[in-house]
């Protein structure tokens, strides 16, 4: 198994669009790219501490690759407002991508070139260091299938991002493939 830690607005938006990825096998959210020991939802949510709310991906190469996962992530959030998705504002909002490795990061700068032709202003997605992770509290993880379809916002957010999702990428989902080879 590989893995992709992306940012991309509320880690239970990106969360519930990665886990309908065909290949995809884990899905976590949680906090990466600031100054803060082991910090919690408020405090990011405050924005004085430097995360962003990310997702870290387990997925399996022989079924969807790095480039792939790359591809939906532009395709399912808006890669072209700075700090922010939607109402959500703020740095641990941000649009931002975080390399595991060298290739990853010559991908994910291919990724922005190859995707920059989709969007009507330029893309601010960041590529930034892979630090230290941090597991967001356990009622973040799963959010949309275990809260999230009581919930307004999410309601409001998420399943735009599936139907473009199975839309766009219907043969990469396993809500419409779900028993895939």
């Amino acid at each position: 198994m590989e893995h992709a830690t992306l940012a991309g607005g509320c880690f239970w938006c990106v969360e519930a669009v990665f886990n309908d990825v065909i290949g995809v096998e884990t899905v976590e959210s949680g906090y990466i790219g600031g100054h803060t020991d082991n910090p919690t939802y408020r405090e990011v949510c405050s924005g004085d501490t430097g995360h962003a709310e990310a997702i870290r991906i387990g997925f399996d190469p022989e079924k969807v690759s790095y480039d792939d996962l790359l591809d939906i992530f532009f395709a399912t959030h808006d890669p072209t407002q700075l700090n922010r998705q939607g109402n959500d504002v703020g740095t641990q909002y941000r649009s931002a991508i975080f390399p595991h490795d060298e290739a990853q990061r010559k991908a994910a700068e291919a990724a922005i070139e190859r995707n920059a032709a989709q969007w009507p202003a330029p893309i601010v997605t960041t590529i930034e260091e892979n630090g230290k992770w941090w597991d967001a509290e356990e009622y973040h993880q799963d959010y949309w299938d275990k809260e999230g379809q009581r919930n307004p916002y999410c309601m409001a957010v998420i399943p735009p991002k599936l139907q473009k999702l199975r839309k766009s990428f219907a043969a990469r989902t396993k809500s419409q493939n779900p028993n895939p080879a």
